[in-house]
C-alpha cells in the first residue's frame, strides 16, 4: 500500500497512524507518477484538484484554465489527500466510506 500525501498535512498524518504499513510518498519533494497520476484522474475526475487550497487561491485564471493533469504535474500539491494505492485500485480522501473500503473499522 502507498500513500501519497504531504508530511505537513494533518489529514495524512491521520492516515499514516492508522497505516502504519503503508509507504508514504511526499508529494512536494517526491512527486507522483504519471501512471498514477492519470489513472486517479480518470477514476475521480475535478475532485481530485483541491480547488480550496492555498496553492489554488495563488493560481491566476489563466493557470487555472490549463487542464487537470497538467496543473497537478506543475503543482503536486493541488492534489486532494491523501491519494491512497492499494493492489493497483486508488483511494481518495480519508473519509468513513475511504475505510470501509480498505477494510478499516
Amino acid at each position: 500500500m502507498r500513500l501519497y500525501g504531504l508530511k505537513t498535512c494533518d489529514t495524512c498524518r491521520k492516515a499514516l497512524k492508522t497505516l502504519p504499513d503503508a509507504e508514504f510518498v511526499d508529494v512536494r519533494s517526491d512527486g507522483v507518477p504519471d501512471a498514477v497520476l492519470s489513472q486517479a484522474l480518470a477514476d475521480f475526475g475535478d475532485a481530485l484538484l483541491n480547488t480550496r487550497s492555498a496553492t489554488w487561491r495563488g493560481l491566476d485564471d489563466n493557470q487555472r484554465a490549463k487542464a487537470p493533469l497538467e496543473l497537478l504535474k506543475q503543482h503536486p500539491t493541488l492534489m486532494k489527500r491523501p491519494l491512497i494505492e492499494k493492489g493497483g485500485e486508488l483511494f481518495l480522501g480519508w473519509t468513513a466510506e475511504t475505510l470501509t473500503q480498505l477494510g478499516i473499522s
